[in-house]
């Protein structure tokens, strides 16, 4: 009897140190019960892969991470919004605008350029007809204005004061016994000396001479050279004042051989210079007779009356010439392309949208208008602007 009792707590003390050491082993996460083999019996639910970079997040932190990933889908991309508006702006920017191809009545119009000369009429030399010295200059500045019988110096010469002193012993004589013909080959010596008529008549009525001697203006006009000072000496034939009047002045045109052809064509002229309000009326009167073997242009004389003297030599100026107003089939210069030597359009087609390049001939109306010579029919479409659009795809589909 002792023994089996003995046996039963031997017995009972194995049970209790393995059900210790299984809780034991279930604590530091080896269970090896029969739960823990239920447990492996059942699959579980594969877990999402996490990035090695993103720690552990509770249920809480990924619904949370959600949310904002879609709200910030919601808004929208501003470098997006941006491409977006830039394409609608060249959809604009590419509107193909169309124009009817019409006749127009208007006078063809030339445009070329010139420079403003002085009119070789309208220049004077003051020439000394004689040798002498300057007392007094009245004309004393370059560029002085002066008019017609104004004093430009007052000289003195030997053989003005003794052509005078003969002319006063011829009317002395005279006076005494009828001399005309002496009398007459004094007044035409001081006359040849260019001694004006108002100081001869000064001596005939006074019966005196005057020491010195004036020296007048001939024409009215601007003092453009200048050779002599206050007593400064001169010699027979020296040129002593250049004077210019500019109330009348040429203008110099520049023309291209190929718009010889059309000058007899061309009937109106106007000049215009910039920085000058004023237009002026031109008169066409010479072509000059040769060119220019440098620049391969003719030079056509125009005369510009400038009575305020707005014109000034040297001044660059544009040319208007137009002819007789005649009826032309015409287009607006947007509407045409230059390529390869030749003018072309592009045409509306019975499809709308497509537009096919015709060949064209072209010559210049104005500065807004081309004559229609051939290629195209009064109230045809041709596209008035993206011709370098229309040339472009013209060029990738082969069409020329």
């Amino acid at each position: 009897m002792e023994n089996k009792i003995f046996k039963t707590f031997i017995l009972t003390l194995v049970l209790f140190t393995i059900s210790a050491q299984a809780e034991m082993k279930c604590e530091s996460g080896k269970c090896s019960t029969g739960k823990e083999a239920t447990q492996k019996a059942i699959p579980k639910k594969p877990e999402p892969a996490k990035s090695e970079a993103m720690p552990d997040m509770t249920t809480e932190e990924h619904t949370a991470m959600l949310k904002k990933e879609a709200a910030q889908a919601k808004k929208p991309d501003p470098k997006k919004a941006h491409e977006k508006k830039n394409r609608r702006i060249i959809e604009q920017l590419f509107n193909v605008r169309t124009v009817k191809v019409k006749r127009l009545k208007a006078a063809k119009e030339q445009v070329n350029y010139g420079y403003i000369v002085v009119e070789d009429s309208r220049r004077v030399d003051v020439v000394a007809w004689y040798e002498g010295y300057v007392e007094a200059l009245f004309a004393d500045t370059l560029y002085k204005k002066v008019k017609k019988g104004d004093a430009l110096a007052k000289v003195y010469s030997p053989e003005v004061y003794k052509a005078k002193q003969d002319y006063l012993n011829s009317l002395k004589f005279n006076a005494q016994r009828s001399s005309p013909g002496m009398l007459r080959g004094a007044r035409e010596k001081l006359r040849l000396l260019n001694i004006s008529d108002k100081e001869i008549e000064q001596i005939r009525s006074t019966r005196k001479i005057n020491l010195y001697t004036t020296i007048y203006a001939p024409m009215s006009g601007w003092i453009f050279s200048k050779k002599i000072n206050e007593g400064s000496s001169f010699k027979k034939q020296a040129m002593l004042f250049e004077i210019v009047n500019l109330e009348q002045v040429w203008l110099e045109a520049k023309l291209f051989q190929k718009e010889l052809a059309k000058l007899n064509t061309l009937q109106h002229f106007t000049v215009k210079a910039e920085g000058i309000p004023t237009v002026f009326k031109a008169r066409k009167t010479l072509l000059y007779p040769r060119l220019d073997p440098k620049e391969a242009t003719a030079t056509l004389r125009l005369v510009v009356d400038n009575p305020n003297e707005e014109l000034k030599p040297g001044m660059y100026a544009k040319v208007h010439a137009s002819g007789k107003k005649q009826t032309d089939l015409v287009i607006p210069r947007t509407a045409a392309l230059r390529k390869d030597g030749r003018w072309y359009a592009f045409i509306a087609t019975e499809f709308k949208g497509e537009y096919e390049p015709v060949k064209i001939e072209l010559e210049p109306l104005d500065n807004q208008y081309f004559v229609v010579k051939k290629g195209l029919s009064e109230g045809e479409s041709v596209v008035n602007n993206a011709l370098f659009m229309m040339d472009s795809d013209a060029q990738i589909n082969s069409i020329y």
